[in-house]
C-alpha cells in the first residue's frame, strides 16, 4: 500500500489573530481580535463538503439531518451542530462553511476542509472522498490566496497564531469492515497502524512548515462499539467488535507519543489531544449520568440499534425509523453523535482539565 504522508491535515485546526469586520455575518464580536480556525478530518467534522462531490456515497444533505438546530439539512452528519461549530462559537467566530461551498472566501476566519469518509491513507474509500492529502492541498491553495490578498507578513501572522483541529483515522480502521477491501487484513495490525500514524505525522510537520504552531487532535473513539459496528457482528447480542476498539486504543497511545516527541523537537509547537475514547464510551455505557436515556441505539436508521445507514431513506434502503426526542440519544445515526453529545464533547475540548484534553485545552490554544 502506498503510504501518503500528507494525510494528517484532515483534522487540524489553525488559529490566527486578526481584526476582522463581520462583513454581514451575524456575530456580535465585530471588532474583536480573532484567531483563525482551520479544520481537517472526516464526517465528525465535515460541515457539508460532501454535498459538492458527485462520486461520494457519504452524504448527509437530506432530511432528517440538520433537523433540530438548523431546521434543514446542511451536509453535517448530525441532527444539528458538530464539534467544530461549538468550538468556533466559543472562540467567538462564525460557523466555518465547507471549503468547497461556492463563495466561501472569508478565509481570515479560517476554513473547514473535512470530508466524510476520509482517512489518513489515500486508499481509504479511494476515489470516493476528499482524502487528507487533498485537504492539505486545499489548505496550501488557501494559504496562497491569503498571501495574495493580505501580503506575506499578514498571512504569515495569521498562520502562525492560528489553531488547527484534526479528526482522522476512524475510516482507516473501519472501512475494511464495510467494503470488500482486505487491506487491513493483509497487513499486520502494527504495520497498518504505523502507516496511519506516519501519514498523520508528516502532515502535522507540513502544517508546521507552513507556519502552524497550535494543533488540536481528536483521539479515536471506541470504534468497535458504535451501533454500525455492533450491528454487523451478532445483531441482538450487544457485543462489540473488540479488535476495532483495541486498534483505536493502540492508535491513540501511539499518536500521543508522536505528539510529545514533536513538541520537544519543533520550536513553538503546542498541541491539545482530547480523550474522545474515554469520554464518549462513558456516555454510551452510562447515558443517564449525562442527561441521556439511550447510549447504544441510534436515533435515526433501521435494523438492530437503528444502525444501518438508512437514515433519511436516500440509499438502497428506503425504510428508516426516527426517534421521538433526539436529545435523549447519544447517537443520531449508526456512527455519529447528536447535537447534544457534540456539544458536551466540545465543552470538554474547549475548557476540560488536562487529564481529559492536554497538555493544553483549546481555550488555552486560542488565547
Amino acid at each position: 500500500m502506498k503510504s501518503s504522508g500528507i494525510s494528517i491535515i484532515h483534522a487540524l485546526v489553525f488559529c490566527a489573530c486578526l481584526l476582522i469586520p463581520s462583513r454581514g455575518l451575524s456575530h456580535p464580536h465585530q471588532t474583536q481580535k480573532h484567531v483563525a480556525f482551520f479544520i481537517f478530518g472526516d464526517s465528525l467534522f465535515d460541515a457539508g463538503n460532501n454535498k459538492y462531490i458527485n462520486t461520494t456515497d457519504q452524504r448527509a444533505n437530506f432530511w432528517p439531518y440538520g433537523e433540530t438546530f438548523f431546521g434543514h439539512p446542511t451536509g453535517r452528519f448530525s441532527d444539528g451542530r458538530l464539534i467544530p461549530d461549538f468550538i468556533a462559537e466559543y472562540a467567538k467566530l462564525p460557523f466555518l462553511p465547507p471549503y468547497l461551498q461556492p463563495g466561501s472566501n472569508q478565509l481570515t476566519y479560517g476554513a473547514n476542509f473535512a470530508f466524510a469518509g476520509a482517512g489518513a491513507l489515500d486508499e481509504t474509500y479511494q476515489g470516493k472522498v476528499i482524502n487528507l492529502n487533498t485537504q492539505l492541498t486545499y489548505f496550501k491553495n488557501m494559504e496562497k490566496l491569503l498571501r495574495q490578498k493580505l501580503g506575506d507578513e499578514a498571512a504569515k501572522k495569521i498562520l502562525l497564531e492560528a489553531v488547527y483541529l484534526i479528526s482522522i483515522g476512524t475510516n482507516d480502521y473501519l472501512s475494511p469492515y464495510f467494503t470488500n477491501s482486505s487491506v487491513l487484513q493483509s497487513y499486520p495490525q502494527k504495520l497498518y497502524r504505523h502507516m496511519v500514524i506516519g501519514n498523520l505525522t508528516v502532515v502535522i510537520k507540513e502544517i508546521y512548515e507552513q507556519g502552524g504552531r497550535k494543533l488540536g487532535v481528536l483521539s479515536l473513539g471506541p470504534l468497535g462499539c458504535i451501533p454500525a459496528m455492533k450491528a454487523i457482528k451478532k445483531p441482538g447480542t450487544g457485543e462489540c467488535i473488540e479488535e476495532a476498539s483495541e486498534q483505536a486504543k493502540l492508535h491513540n497511545k501511539a499518536l500521543s507519543k508522536v505528539l510529545q516527541k514533536l513538541e520537544s523537537k519543533l520550536k513553538g509547537f503546542k498541541y491539545s489531544m482530547f480523550d474522545f475514547y474515554t469520554t464518549f464510551e462513558d456516555r454510551m455505557n452510562n447515558p443517564s449520568k449525562y442527561g441521556f436515556k439511550e447510549g447504544k441505539t441510534a436515533c435515526c436508521g433501521s435494523g438492530p440499534y437503528r444502525a444501518l445507514v438508512s437514515c433519511g431513506g436516500e440509499g438502497t434502503m428506503k425504510e428508516y425509523e426516527l426517534c421521538g426526542n433526539v436529545r435523549e440519544y447519544v447517537f443520531f445515526d449508526g456512527g455519529h453523535p447528536t447535537d447534544k453529545a457534540n456539544q458536551e464533547m466540545a465543552k470538554l475540548m474547549w475548557s476540560g482539565t488536562h487529564n481529559i484534553t492536554g497538555p493544553y485545552n483549546l481555550k488555552e490554544l486560542f488565547a
